[in-house]
């Protein structure tokens, strides 16, 4: 026998970490290679993680619910090898399992607790003495809980190996301070509801503030007249669901309009990469998708080789997908710009938060009937629709983004029954 350990995957481009939020398995499960054991959650999926070996399972490393970054050990395997000759006298089946300790030497796993990543950076960043604590996890482990508990209690402190100095006796943490500060902030009343951030909303708020941070966000927005793109789909949409199955949104004719847009401007396709800018051949539309309590971006890998008929089918799909929790990692990777139907609940503008580490991302607003001074001073009733641009400024200049907008713009301003082709 021998064992094998599980590392968390990567799961997407730009991912760090991902939460475990249910186990599949439990020790002494016996585990096919490719079959799935976890089911992890990251800011742009949920996916299972499947077993790369085949074996039974010897023990979980990290409790349900915590997140770790993508390399740490979550499980260890035992398998079955081949032969038995040097392999067994060398190691026998029955050697225990040695693990990092806090101090990094191995230890055999019967003769001291081990604790999970997680819990191990939690405990530092805190000073928690994990040895006085009693756990409440599985078989005694200790879990991220416990630690949060022995926190909020002020107990178990390690001893620090140095005398403090005066300043640092006198004065806490900068962190601990900020916590402290916002849990006086902050008054809670018998009838308030406290919901834990945790999974998707965790994720989603970590990759929203980096992005934010790290980004120079710069913002442009152009209105478009689409009351011919809405006259053809309006005249096309009823055949259309009855021959595919699925409705021919407003959506698809924008996602085509960007797809063709991004061809003639390759430096809004692009990606910033530290020192360097990527400027993206293919072009891959991540579209956002929301749920009641999460939003995911699934991608439209080479949106300009597909028609409007097309791109309509897999908005569909991915859509639902996302709804029946079947998305798979496969359809998050690879983005290279975002379009967001921001339009779908009524906004008429906003600035959206780019997708890092895409160059920009498009609002398409809610197309709404105005009044519209024509030529020859004449007022009309037209369909008209807001286009929100938000663009790192890093990559990219008002200049090229403003030509960009000009040209979707004209691409759906040219849209009417007699020139609209979906197939």
């Amino acid at each position: 026998m021998a064992i094998e350990k599980m590392k968390m995957p990567q799961l997407g481009e730009s991912v760090t970490e991902g939460t475990i939020s249910n186990w599949l398995v439990k020790p002494g499960d016996h585990v096919e290679k490719y079959d799935p054991i976890a089911e992890v959650m990251t800011d742009k999926v949920n996916a299972e993680v499947p077993s790369s070996f085949t074996g039974t399972i010897k023990e979980l490393l990290i409790e349900e619910g915590e997140t770790v970054p993508v390399g740490e050990l979550i499980c260890s395997i035992e398998i079955e090898t081949e032969g038995t000759g040097t392999d067994t006298e060398d190691k026998p089946e029955t050697a225990p399992v040695k693990v990092e300790n806090q101090e990094g030497k191995g230890t055999p796993s019967e003769a001291k607790p081990r604790f999970s990543p997680a819990v191990l950076r939690l405990s530092e960043e805190h000073n928690i003495d994990l040895k006085t604590l009693t756990g409440t996890g599985a078989g005694g482990r200790i879990t991220r809980k416990d630690v949060l508990n022995a926190v909020e209690n002020g107990v178990s402190r390690k001893i620090s190996a140095e005398p403090e100095t005066k300043a640092e006796a006198s004065a806490p943490k900068e962190q601990e301070r900020e916590t402290a500060q916002r849990k006086e902030t902050i008054q809670t009343a018998a009838n308030d509801t406290i919901i834990p951030v945790t999974g998707v909303r965790k994720a989603i708020a970590k990759n929203m503030t980096r992005t934010k941070q790290e980004i120079p966000h710069a913002w442009t927005m152009v209105e478009a007249d689409v009351t011919g793109l809405v006259s053809a789909r309006d005249a096309l949409k009823k055949a259309f669901k009855e021959g595919e199955g699925y409705n021919l949104t407003y959506f698809a004719f924008f996602v085509k309009a960007v797809a063709q847009a991004l061809k003639e401007f390759p430096e809004m396709n692009s990606m910033w990469d530290g020192d360097r800018i990527i400027h993206k051949k293919d072009i891959n539309l991540s579209i956002a998708v929301a749920t009641d309590d999460a939003l995911y971006v699934p991608v439209i890998k080479h949106a300009d080789e597909k028609t409007i008929k097309g791109i309509a089918r897999e908005i569909h799909e991915l859509a639902g997908k996302v709804r029946s929790g079947k998305l798979s990692v496969n359809d998050m990777q690879g983005g290279t710009f975002t379009v967001n139907n921001t339009g779908s609940f009524g906004s008429i503008q906003s600035m959206g938060i780019i997708n890092y580490p895409q160059a920009a991302i498009l609002q398409v607003e809610s197309i709404v009937k105005r009044p519209v001074v024509m030529e020859g001073n004449m007022i009309a009733i037209r369909d008209m629709v807001n286009l929100c641009l938000s663009i790192d400024h890093r990559m990219l200049d008002g200049l090229v983004a403003g030509r960009f907008l000009a040209r979707i713009k004209e691409i759906l301003e040219g849209t009417s029954e007699k020139t609209v082709s979906i197939y």
